[in-house]
């Protein structure tokens, strides 16, 4: 279904079962798969490519060159909720998620990832970044040029990540914290901080990478070096009685 305010550049391809609502604008030379579904007001650029089962929310915003593989869904409520304290079972309730996402040119997102609203303001990935099977990006967060999430990744609500940064597998960055330009943050880390640019880091917390690579060496010997504090412990009293015999 196509709605008839919808607007749709030239040399598009639109499959079986795709549904475009109200006011949507999308640009030339666009690939739409069957059963893709775009939201009233979003605005999508040229060369966009949809595969099966993407979704773009409500006025959201794409730019050029983005691709969108299966099950990606652009735009999905931010996981706002506030506790009302009026019941006395203190249900959650829910934070209205008023704001949008953004998505710049000549980005990928994979499969089964998701890219919150923003409860106010926005949510925005920068042009060339690039986004790997199952990561989530919270709401409000902004991510930087060119940087890769890689799969599983985690970003809590209001994450700011620089430019030409790496989250390897499964990191998981808390909200509210800032990751520098350049950062390398290991796989299965997690970040409770500030990280400095150009620093890689490891662990959870994560820390230095280096000191996290010492931290496993001595980690792994442990056992070792408790039983050697353990026989100087048992040592000391008899040496104790030695010395003050011998004085």
């Amino acid at each position: 279904m196509i709605a008839a305010t919808a607007k749709i550049g030239a040399n598009a391809h639109v499959a079986a079962y795709v549904v475009i609502d109200d006011d949507v604008e999308i640009g030339d030379d666009a690939v739409l798969l069957p059963h893709v579904v775009i939201y009233r007001g979003a605005r999508i650029g040229k060369n966009f490519f949809a595969h099966a089962h993407a979704v773009v929310r409500e006025d959201c915003r794409l730019g050029d060159n983005v691709i969108l593989q299966n099950g990606v869904i652009v735009g999905c409520d931010g996981f706002g909720f506030a506790r009302d304290g009026q019941h006395r079972d203190h249900r959650w309730e829910k934070i209205t998620q008023s704001g949008l996402a953004v998505l710049e040119d000549d980005i990928e997102v994979q499969a089964n990832s998701c890219i919150d609203r923003a409860s106010v303001g926005e949510t925005r990935i920068a042009r060339g970044a690039k986004i790997d099977n199952l990561v989530q990006v919270g709401h409000g967060s902004a991510v930087g040029e060119n940087t890769l999430l890689c799969a599983q990744v985690g970003l809590a609500g209001s994450t700011v990540i620089g430019k030409d940064v790496i989250l390897a597998g499964q990191v998981g960055v808390a909200g509210h914290c800032n990751v520098g330009d350049g950062v390398i943050v290991t796989a299965q880390s997690g970040t409770h901080g500030d990280i400095p640019p150009g620093t890689m880091v490891s662990g959870s917390p994560a820390f230095d990478h280096k000191q996290w690579l010492r931290a496993v060496s001595i980690f792994n010997k442990l056992p070792e070096l408790a039983k050697a504090v353990r026989n100087l412990t048992a040592r000391q009293p008899t040496d104790a009685g030695s010395a003050k015999k011998d004085g």
